[in-house]
């Protein structure tokens, strides 16, 4: 894990491989950094959350057809306002306007298009690059925390 100088644990660079435990250490790291800025849970909660369901699209859709070693790049920058976190993946991308709506009527026992639903609500910026393989997402810490 690379760290900047002068801000320990709060900006990290982690390349991971699909592993349950590799998933969860960035999930922690994440995680310590809010309560270290004293976050509230929800908030704890929602990026958390948003963080677990783009790495598992990452490895369940960006590298179905890849090897299980090659990783997936997480990178986080945690500060008392806001949390912006990349995730990139080397699969040949997809494009999201093109995942259906879980909450259409005909969708509602679907299983796909939720993950993407759960980190638009929480995150107040979602944005993905072109081909479709980079994620970028921020959460803005709420006004009343």
């Amino acid at each position: 894990m690379d760290t900047p100088q002068g801000q320990p644990g709060r900006h990290a660079v982690l390349h991971l491989t699909n592993q349950p435990g590799q998933v969860q250490q960035a999930e922690s790291a994440v995680v310590q950094s809010l309560e270290a800025l004293h976050y509230p849970k929800a908030s704890v909660f929602a990026v958390r959350l948003a963080l677990h369901e783009a790495i598992a699209n990452a490895f369940r859709h960006g590298h179905r057809n890849l090897p299980p070693t090659t990783p997936v790049l997480v990178e986080f920058d945690c500060s008392p306002s806001r949390v912006e976190i990349i995730v990139a993946d080397q699969g040949p991308g997809f494009d999201p306007h093109s995942v259906p709506d879980p909450t259409a009527e005909e969708n509602l026992e679907r299983g796909s298009g939720r993950g993407l639903l759960l980190i638009r609500s929480y995150m107040a910026e979602v944005e993905f690059t072109a081909p479709g393989n980079r994620l970028r997402m921020v959460y803005a810490r709420p006004a009343s925390a």
